[in-house]
């Protein structure tokens, strides 16, 4: 039992099932307010349009009927009758792009937000990194007004770097050269073959 409830608590308390149960609180929330801007803003204004179009008064009287069936009182019984309703079909088109245009406004801000958070983190690494060559530059008695001096400083440290490169490839290249892969030894009998053909 006690395993039970351990697992159930893993799982409960999992960053992915917290997150989506956020954003299904969220999008549910996001859904009543764009029906609600949908059917208060934007529906009075279709229903204007459409009722200077088709000379009905709403989206719901936009329907194309395919079987009339006739009610006790001589009119048409929607209920028992067969028709198109492009009412509720243009009203499910004007919530879908009301969704997107709303979730596209939100996925950019997001992004924004974390690519100034990126750089933001790379001026701050760039700025320790400043910090750092600070105080290497004074323990080696450099001053920032000398200039040649400075630039020494940096045109070593590149060097340094990348003779460090250099010599990462080089180990590397060895490594491969004495624990080969398959390919390395395909190719070298391919060219063995290649030599004796």
């Amino acid at each position: 039992m006690k395993k039970i409830v351990g697992e159930f608590k893993t799982f409960i308390m999992r960053g992915n099932i917290v997150d989506m149960a956020v954003g299904v609180i969220v999008g549910s929330s996001f859904t009543a307010i764009v029906n609600a801007l949908s059917n208060n803003i934007l529906k009075p204004v279709i229903n204007w349009i459409l009722a200077m179009i088709f000379g009905a008064d709403s989206l719901s009287e936009v329907y194309t009927v395919l079987k009339e069936v006739k009610g006790e009182d001589g009119l048409m019984d929607l209920t028992q009758s067969i028709y198109i309703d492009w009412g509720a079909f243009i009203n499910a088109v004007i919530n879908f792009f009301l969704i997107a245009l709303v979730l596209f406004t939100f996925v950019k801000i997001v992004n924004k937000i974390k690519e100034e958070r990126k750089e933001f983190a790379a001026e701050m690494a760039d700025d320790i990194a400043f910090k750092e060559d600070k105080k290497e530059m004074k323990k080696l008695g450099i001053k920032r007004s000398d200039k040649a001096a400075v630039a020494a400083f940096y045109a070593e440290k590149a060097r340094k770097a990348e003779e460090a490169k250099k010599a990462a490839e080089e180990k590397a290249r060895l490594e491969r050269l004495a624990n080969p892969t398959t390919e390395d030894l395909l190719k070298e009998i391919r060219d063995i073959l290649n030599k004796n053909a």
